[in-house]
């Protein structure tokens, strides 16, 4: 007898439809499954074997071969399980196919027959191709986001059959409240405070102006000048995710495994912060198998943090240049490619020189000419140029350290921060970052001496053409944080400053 079970799997971050098809007919009693299963798939006949004697529910000792179609489209993972037992028990008339219609499964089972959770719920579930959809009881709060599925769960095999033949109850399960303004808000009260940090006011501003108009942020100084502290606090003045925003930062994280809040979802920016070793897989995704999503993806719509980024390898730095200018990378292997978010804030932080002392230290710098050479080519020029903001970052004075007034905390700048968004986002219905040249044409309109300004930094190579946007784009952000319509000439000499403020051996880049 044939039966044929709606599951999903996934490619990136994308559900793809799958029909598990399985057929019980006489003969040995074997197990197959075909369809370009991986080695978690082809497992699964010992997985649904002993969960189905472990739940008391009968195994056919017949032949028994499993299709996963289409056939060209290769299946990874342990979520087949579910949809393998149940066409199992409808191939072999324990249950009827009438009592499963419209209905689609997915999960990993225990040989004790328990329901387990898999990755990438989420996209699994808008992948399917069915009115309900029935997994573990752990994943019920990220399946509901979808809003196209009725969801329905069961903590093991016996449960579930039961609840399919009507003769017992579904488990329930709390659905997460929709309108709540972030559901992983919880996790933004760990986040360091911008009060920690004092002085340094050009830097300072500098984040804020990141964090209002989503432009990119190199600060370099010598160790101890407060780059990481920074750096770590920016994601605070960051407002919540909206609903569409969470259910994209969810999906990328649930695709790669990594855990979520109780509640099923992420609703605040996220911060990625890869250690320098790590390599152009790690960040920017892929694998031999699995396409998995890299750091540039788990830091969509959040921060990806850069600390010494001098030590980052040259070919892993330049692969982010794509994704800064798309907003998404393309992986592609052999066999499949996919298209992965990558919609990221970029902050690094860098010494000026090996020796971390550059120009500004108080003893004279150990490199020599050479030394720094080799360490300002680490980063290239086009990378260099992707940066909104280049901040030099000296030592805080001693004063400051020890007697400094108290800071504005991370809950005041975040206020302008987005009451400066909600202005943009009014206008124009994106951050400036975003903006093309018809919309700088629109909303960024330049006066005669603020377009002499900026012919003159072209001019004297101050500017490249992509950094003119650039300029236009953070100027437009600096006009907003002082609630002005228009741009004029003193936001577009602070966006020259903010760019051209490196006195180090990294400077010069236009």
């Amino acid at each position: 007898m044939l039966a044929s079970i709606p599951t999903a799997t996934v490619l990136g971050v994308d559900g793809r439809p799958v029909t598990v098809e399985v057929y019980v007919s006489s003969g040995l009693p074997t197990f197959t499954v075909v369809g370009l299963p991986d080695a978690s798939c082809r497992e699964a006949r010992d997985r649904v074997r002993a969960a189905l004697l472990s739940s008391g529910l009968p195994w056919p000792m017949q032949r028994i071969t499993v299709n996963l179609a289409p056939s060209g489209v290769p299946k990874v993972g342990s979520g087949f399980d579910l949809a393998i037992a149940i066409g199992v028990l409808v191939a072999s008339d324990v249950l009827k196919a009438s009592q499963i219609d419209g209905h689609g499964f997915i999960g990993e089972l225990g040989l004790d027959g328990s329901l387990r959770p898999v990755p990438a719920v989420l996209s699994l579930v808008d992948a399917l191709q069915c009115t309900t959809v029935v997994l573990c009881p752990s994943s019920v709060a990220q399946a509901r986001l979808s809003n196209r599925r009725r969801v329905r769960s069961a903590a093991n095999l016996a449960e579930l059959v039961h609840a399919l033949r009507g003769t017992g109850p579904w488990s329930e399960a709390a659905s997460p409240d929709p309108g709540s303004s972030s559901p992983d808000v919880d996790s933004s009260v760990g986040i360091p405070d911008m009060a920690d940090l004092h002085g340094q006011p050009l830097a300072r501003l500098a984040a804020e102006v990141a964090a209002t108009g989503g432009h990119h942020l190199l600060l370099v100084g010598p160790p101890g000048a407060g780059k990481t502290m920074l750096a770590r606090r920016l994601v605070g003045l960051l407002p919540p995710l909206g609903l569409a925003q969470a259910q994209e930062v969810t999906r990328v994280h649930s695709a790669a495994g990594m855990p979520l809040p109780p509640c099923g979802y992420i609703g605040h920016p996220p911060l990625r912060a890869p250690h320098h070793g790590a390599s152009m897989v790690a960040m920017v995704g892929g694998g031999s198998g699995l396409l998995r999503p890299g750091e540039i993806s788990l830091a969509h719509r959040g921060v990806l943090f850069l600390d010494e980024l001098g030590e980052f390898p040259t070919s892993v730095l330049d692969a982010l240049r794509q994704p800064l200018e798309e907003g998404v990378v393309r992986v592609s292997r052999a066999g499949t490619s996919a298209t992965l978010p990558a919609r990221f804030l970029l902050v690094a932080a860098g010494n000026p020189c090996p020796c971390g002392v550059g120009e500004q230290g108080h003893e004279p710098c150990r490199c020599s000419a050479a030394a720094r050479q080799r360490y300002a080519r680490r980063l290239s020029g086009p990378l260099l140029d992707r940066f909104d903001l280049r901040i030099s970052v000296a030592r805080p004075a001693p004063g400051d350290m020890v007697q400094g007034d108290p800071a504005e905390s991370t809950a005041v700048v975040a206020d302008r921060v987005a009451v400066a968004r909600g202005v943009a986002m009014a206008r124009q219905n994106c951050l400036n970052s975003e903006l093309g040249a018809g919309g700088l044409r629109m909303h960024c309109r330049l006066d005669s001496g603020t377009r002499q300004l900026l012919t003159s930094a072209l001019t004297t190579g101050r500017l490249s053409a992509r950094g003119l946007h650039r300029v236009q784009r953070v100027a437009r952000t600096v006009a907003d944080l002082r609630c002005a319509s228009s741009v004029g000439a003193a936001d577009v000499g602070l966006a020259l400053q903010l760019r051209n403020s490196l006195k180090s051996s990294l400077a010069g880049i236009g």
